[in-house]
């Protein structure tokens, strides 16, 4: 009998057996005529096997239709080949990036990553990471700087690389992709003081566990204080609510129902911005004239607004990739000779402002 025919034989013997028990890959080595160890090698690293014989292993695999058992090998290498990653939320295009920008560098590598998202709420952060750690993720990719006292005990104790980001802090719980986003809304304020406006608010939606836009806050108000010695700076938020569009209209409203004469207004994200800037037209504000209106973020709309949406440029992608870059460097076992990289941000001065 030709090599052919026997191979089809093989194939045909693990097919029928495959019917009536789980597939193993003791059934694939023997569907592609190699041994278990080189089918485990292939499936392991496939550029440690030939081109044929790796070509062999995956007909056998369609065909027997097997199913490695990750549980199995992840137990005997101790690695899950995972990575877990927390954000704030699902709805924001620009941690969207950020994810994109992580496992754009993880998955080639054959790490899968587990999403979870807290709502700006530190016990739900806190419960993901409990979650999480008994699934032995391989790393762990965090949005956000400030964690529940737990929270960081659990992170450490794991004993596998941590990345926080999109803020900052000097005492990171390993390692940092971040920026300030204080002397972000600094740099807006002194551009809108530049320009000769005086008379300035900050508005936005404050969730209790949004510490990024705290620090925006911050930022704005210390800033105020530098040019405005002694003058209480305009403030108008609001505790809860959609970070949408029609949430930057009611802001605005507010704003303009408390202080009449403002003549800038600084919102804490794009989005806010965006519907206030749409909204004016129709108002009859005429922007930036009688007032100028800035966002964070450089979301797609920013720039394609009339008039263009001045704001706060941040790589987002580049955080996923750079906290990427640091996890697989320890997760194999390499050193990190910097653990905290600041990627910056970028005033864009657009027509609004």
């Amino acid at each position: 009998m030709t090599d052919e025919g026997q191979l089809s034989l093989r194939k045909a013997e693990s097919r029928r057996r495959s019917a009536t028990r789980a597939v193993t890959m003791a059934d694939v080595a023997q569907a592609a005529g190699v041994s278990t160890q080189t089918v485990s090698r292939a499936l392991r690293d496939p550029r440690s096997v030939g081109p044929d014989t790796l070509a062999r292993i995956e007909e056998a695999v369609r065909e027997t239709r097997y199913v490695q058992n990750l549980a199995a090998s992840h137990l005997a290498s101790n690695r899950s080949m995972t990575v877990a990653a927390i954000i704030p939320t699902i709805s924001a295009s620009i941690f969207a990036e950020t994810i994109q920008g992580l496992t754009d560098v993880l998955l080639p590598e054959g790490y899968q990553v587990f999403l979870g998202h807290t709502d700006y709420m530190a016990g739900r952060e806190e419960s993901l990471v409990r979650s999480f750690s008994g699934r032995r993720p391989d790393g762990f990719f965090i949005i956000g700087t400030r964690h529940t006292q737990e929270t960081t005990a659990l992170l450490k104790r794991t004993g596998v690389p941590v990345v926080e980001s999109w803020s900052w802090t000097n005492r990171p719980v390993d390692m940092l992709v971040g920026f300030s986003n204080h002397a972000a809304l600094m740099s807006v304020v002194d551009h809108l003081v530049g320009r000769g406006y005086r008379r300035l608010a900050f508005t936005g939606v404050m969730k209790p566990g949004d510490h990024r836009a705290k620090e925006r806050l911050k930022g704005f108000q210390d800033a105020h204080e530098r040019h405005f010695p002694g003058v209480t700076p305009r403030v108008v938020t609001v505790a809860s609510g959609p970070m949408v569009m029609a949430t930057g209209v009611e802001l605005l409203k507010l704003v303009r129902e408390q202080h009449p004469d403002t003549d800038a207004v600084v919102f804490v994200s794009d989005v806010l911005a965006s519907g206030a800037l749409l909204a004016c037209s129709g108002l009859g504000i005429s922007v930036p004239k009688d007032l100028a209106i800035t966002g964070f973020g450089n979301y797609d709309i920013a720039g394609q607004l009339t008039p263009g949406l001045t704001t706060i440029a941040i790589a987002s992608r580049k955080i996923g990739t750079e906290s990427a870059n640091l996890l697989l460097r320890r997760m194999q076992g390499g050193e990190v000779e910097n653990r905290t990289q600041d990627v910056g941000f970028e005033l864009l001065v657009r027509g609004s402002a």
